[in-house]
């Protein structure tokens, strides 16, 4: 911790000033690193193929939240950023602390957030924000705008990193406290050079300690590098980033059977204390932009990451209402080693009266995954309890699949497509047309854990996505939009479990297809949007497997219907009054089952009804001080495809302040809050791939921070 700082005061020159520059005064300084702090919601972001666009300029709902958030907030991880998105809500993925989200009803992976565009270069699993300079949301399926999502999720939504960039000045250090014991320090320097072409930008955090949760403790070391020109007609940059982090004793998803439990104390914790997962990412992407012409840019990026995995991870299975349960436990191990780049040409002219947008390019996804697996103690698992949980001794080896020790490839996948697409301007640009098509091939080979690593199965199949989507301007800050837009997803590959029959097995391609309209306004400093959303997609799940009743299979059965409506707000209400906030309501419903048995149920762990509000309040009777709230509701969610089982809504309130002070000449922020005021205990989300199981809530939670810019 103490080097970070040393690092980042050692690498801010002295600031100089002529004799004759103005001052400003300590009001204005104060005033200044106020407006800075401001937790923001730009409406705008990379579009995909089509690049940076304004929000009102695309068909298509899209929203990005500013560092600004991430600094105020002092969040661990990406899913507590995405806590403030009123359409977005945080479950687990199988086995261990690898964060998923869920757009529209659907889950997006940690594996497939983007970053800077480009898939499988970010951390997996989880992600620590403070290397990036916003959080791109863009709503419903993308298979066009980005490509397939390599894991094989993103139908309801996207999310996109943009790394952070040297765009003025800055030399800040930040030391930060979390409930019951979590500390850290931060750095960030940023400088520009040779008349501000070129730029640097470094920064890098640790953090360390137990969290609000029982016995829980979370280690996280980062460091980000960004280097970037600006040419007069070429544009470069370098980002490269390490990030290493390690929980102990995670709280774990509960599998549930025939019932719901009672919610444990909101800070217990049920795991076993040799449980540990240890996350390790070195990765980087390079840019190039050519103004060929007035109107023709050329560009190219590419990126790497290699990734590491290893992990005692934990599990619980309630059997009785007093709480007893078995325990199990698995070790495995993983590598992976990711490749993603895309080049293009992106034209603009005008004929006959419209302008074009053309876009044109070429993509390519390389994915290895390294891994092994060992049940340890075997299936029959240890005993435990949900409200006291024993400390038993770790299982010894039990079922072991892959080399353990050098764990050899599991599964290579292989995307590569072509895209092209137009976007016509009529009325002087009051009406955009977007037309496109992505042809995109998929290859996956999967390989036999018990056999040597031989292959097992192979896939290589194409597929064209095309894209319509237009926007209406009927006047100055109103834009009307629709689209059709298809997703394609490589097919689901089945969850290493023992209750599976078919663990590991590596499924086909699927389509689905959204349709949305939707209305966006700008009135001043408030924005707001409306979007009406029908998707449709292959379902996938684990059924009672025919010829062993006591087993699942996991696979395609039916299809899944999600439509409903999304509202959002943000901006700037009345003078040091602004505002976060926003609904979404979704039906979704199961179709086509098999032997019609859940047909017209509820898809497992989509709420009805989820809702933010955040607001801010600059005081204005004490000067620099700014008061925040924020308040987190989620309805009722079904357990189970058969509908049987449901955890009850959900409301959560977050209390906060700031306080900028001026420390010589320099701005000190100051920053409080607490997460979770009436330390509200309640299941969370029941969001699963496969299975019954339901995520508790965090406890109350205070959070500590100081930042100063030097």
């Amino acid at each position: 911790m103490k080097r970070l700082v040393l690092l980042a005061l050692a690498t801010a020159p002295v600031p100089a000033f002529a004799q004759e520059a103005v001052k400003p005064t300590g009001e204005e300084v104060i005033v200044t690193a106020q407006r800075n702090n401001q937790t923001q919601v730009r409406r705008e972001g990379q579009v995909g193929i089509l690049g940076d666009k304004k929000a009102e300029d695309v068909p298509f709902s899209l929203r990005s939240y500013s560092d600004a958030l991430i600094y105020n907030q002092q969040p661990l991880s990406l899913g507590q950023v995405l806590e403030n998105d009123p359409t977005i809500r945080t479950s687990y993925g199988f086995g261990n602390a690898s964060e998923q989200f869920v757009i529209r009803g659907f889950t997006l992976f940690g594996d497939d957030v983007a970053l800077d565009g480009l898939y499988g270069i970010t951390p997996r699993q989880l992600v620590a924000p403070e290397l990036y300079d916003n959080v791109q949301v863009l709503g419903g399926a993308t298979a066009f705008l980005n490509g397939a999502a390599p894991g094989g999720s993103g139908i309801g939504g996207s999310i996109n990193l943009q790394p952070k960039r040297a765009r003025r000045d800055l030399t800040r250090v930040t030391a930060s406290y979390l409930s019951d014991g979590h500390v850290g320090a931060s750095f960030d320097v940023a400088r520009r050079f040779g008349g501000g072409s070129w730029g640097v930008r470094i920064n890098g955090a640790h953090r360390r300690g137990e969290v609000a949760i029982d016995d829980e403790y979370r280690r996280a070391t980062l460091l980000g590098a960004g280097f970037d020109y600006r040419g007069a007609d070429v544009r470069l940059s370098l980002d490269l980033g390490y990030q290493k982090i390690r929980v102990e004793q995670l709280r774990p998803k509960v599998t549930v059977t025939s019932f719901v439990p009672a919610v444990p104390g909101a800070d217990a914790n049920y795991a076993q204390p040799w449980t540990f997962t240890e996350l390790e990412d070195l990765f980087g992407v390079a840019r190039a932009e050519w103004d060929a012409a007035d109107n023709v840019l050329l560009y190219a990026q590419a990126g790497a990451r290699d990734g590491s995995e290893d992990g005692i991870y934990g599990g619980i299975t309630v059997t009785g209402v007093d709480g007893s349960a078995t325990g199990s436990a698995s070790l495995v191990p993983r590598t992976d080693n990711n490749e993603a780049g895309q080049a293009g040409v992106r034209a603009r002219f005008a004929v006959a009266g419209t302008s074009h947008e053309l876009n044109a390019g070429v993509s390519h996804i390389r994915q290895v995954n390294r891994n092994a697996f060992d049940f340890l103690g075997g299936f029959g698992g240890y005993a435990t309890n949900l409200y006291d949980a024993p400390v038993v001794a770790l299982p010894g080896t039990g079922f072991v699949g892959g080399d353990l020790d050098d764990p050899y490839p599991i599964s290579r996948s292989r995307l590569t497509s072509l895209f092209l697409s137009d976007t016509i301007g009529f009325a002087s640009d009051r009406v955009l047309l977007t037309a496109g098509l992505r042809h995109q091939r998929i290859k996956v080979k999967g390989y036999d854990y018990y056999d040597g690593g031989s292959l097992t199965s192979a896939y290589d199949e194409s597929a064209v996505t095309p894209v319509v989507g237009i926007v209406v301007k009927p006047q100055a800050g109103l834009s009307l939009f629709a689209n059709r837009i298809e997703g394609l997803q490589q097919g689901p590959t089945a969850p290493i479990d023992p209750t599976l029959v078919n663990s590991g097995e590596v499924f086909a391609p699927i389509k689905s297809v959204q349709y949305e309209l939707g209305a966006k306004a700008s009135l001043g400093p408030v924005n707001g949007s409306i979007a009406a959303f029908r998707i449709t997609r292959p379902s996938a799940f684990a059924i009672a497997d025919e010829g062993n009743p006591a087993l699942f299979r996991f696979g395609l059965f039916g299809e899944q219907r999600n439509q409903g409506v999304e509202l959002t707000l943000d901006g700037e209400l009345a003078r040091g009054l602004r505002l976060i906030a926003g609904a979404s309501w979704i039906d979704a419903e199961l179709r086509d089952t098999p032997g019609g048995a859940q047909d017209g149920n509820k898809v497992p762990g989509v709420p009805e009804l989820t809702a933010n509000a955040n607001v801010e309040w600059d005081v204005p009777m004490v000067r620099g001080l700014t008061l925040t709230g924020r308040v987190v509701a989620t309805g009722e969610q079904p357990v189970d495809a058969a509908n049987t089982l449901e955890i009850g809504g959900w409301t959560r309130f977050d209390l906060g302040a700031r306080y900028v002070a001026l420390v010589g000449a320099r701005p000190v922020t100051l920053r409080a809050g607490v997460d979770n005021v009436a330390n509200r205990r309640y299941w969370a989300s029941a969001f699963e791939t496969f299975g019954t199981s339901v995520l508790q809530g965090q406890p109350r939670t205070f959070r500590l921070s100081v930042s100063t810019d030097l």
